[in-house]
């Protein structure tokens, strides 16, 4: 969205206080453990941006919580997965070995938004090390959330989303729906005969470039599916819904909402054949 459009369309500036008074008011607290999807257009026209945004959050959360965010790199892949744009054939040795390497400290992320970005260089941010599906954390346990990210399974049980699920962390959805919810993919390895694949990705590997290759679940379609998982959760349990700004949030559990999410995808695997999509 335009800055001219944002200006028209805010009624009066957010600001870091503002935007603290809302966050309290939809129920985070000082100490809180949060992993966070959000969109700053969304909130309206803000004083100072997306670092109004990560103060807000900090001053509400205090100097025990800890903010995560997603700060993937979906660019960083097998190029005979592409297909916005795909690319020629014989291009594909050429960029498996010539890619850059992922590197937690200069990686930019992709399609994240301009928070997540803003975290991820935020001093004291760590950044866990899987070169495509990572997490940056910035708060009390940021260095525990990030410590241990394997290549295999890259959002499985052993992944930071399974250290914030046994954490029992708190899901903010900050102006974007649940098909931002990547939290819910974690409820994939939970069900029983998931289809897996080999994918690839430039990283560093003992302090040197490799292109590497790893195992891991063949995600659901997020777009398609997450919104008719939330939109069910939200019919069984309470959720904090409210206005951030101009953006419309939700607060619930990570784990409630994990936990859902399983039983929900073997439902729908029961009920459809091998032969027929999800």
């Amino acid at each position: 969205m335009s800055e001219d459009r944002l200006v028209a369309e805010t009624p009066q500036p957010r600001t870091r206080k503002s935007l603290g008074r809302d966050l309290r008011r939809l129920g985070i607290h000082a100490g809180d453990l949060v992993l966070m999807y959000s969109s700053l257009s969304s909130l309206g026209w803000v004083a100072g941006g997306a670092p109004a945004v990560v103060l807000a959050l900090l001053d509400v959360m205090g100097p025990d919580g800890t903010l995560v965010v997603p700060t993937q790199t979906g660019d960083n892949s097998d190029p005979r997965e592409w297909s916005r744009p795909p690319v020629p054939e014989d291009w594909w040795p050429v960029i498996r070995a010539e890619m850059p390497a992922y590197d937690p400290a200069t990686t930019p992320t992709r399609g994240m938004g301009r928070i997540a970005e803003c975290l991820r260089t935020w001093p004291g941010a760590c950044r866990s090390a899987h070169p495509q599906v990572s997490f940056a954390a910035l708060g009390r346990i940021a260095e525990e959330v990030t410590r241990s990210h394997p290549f295999d399974d890259g959002l499985g049980e052993a992944s930071p989303l399974g250290l914030l699920y046994r954490l029992d962390a708190k899901v903010l959805l900050l102006g974007v729906g649940y098909d931002s919810a990547t939290a819910l993919h974690l409820a994939e390895y939970r069900v029983p005969g998931m289809p897996r694949g080999q994918f690839g990705a430039a990283a560093l590997v003992a302090g040197s470039r490799r292109w590497i290759t790893y195992s891991d679940v063949e995600h659901l379609d997020s777009d398609e599916l997450f919104p008719s998982i939330g939109e069910a959760y939200e019919g069984a349990y309470p959720v904090s819904i409210g206005l951030v700004g101009s953006a419309e949030a939700r607060l619930l559990p990570m784990r409630s909402l994990v936990d859902f999410g399983t039983h929900w995808i073997s439902a729908r695997l029961a009920t459809h054949s091998s032969e027929t999509p999800l």
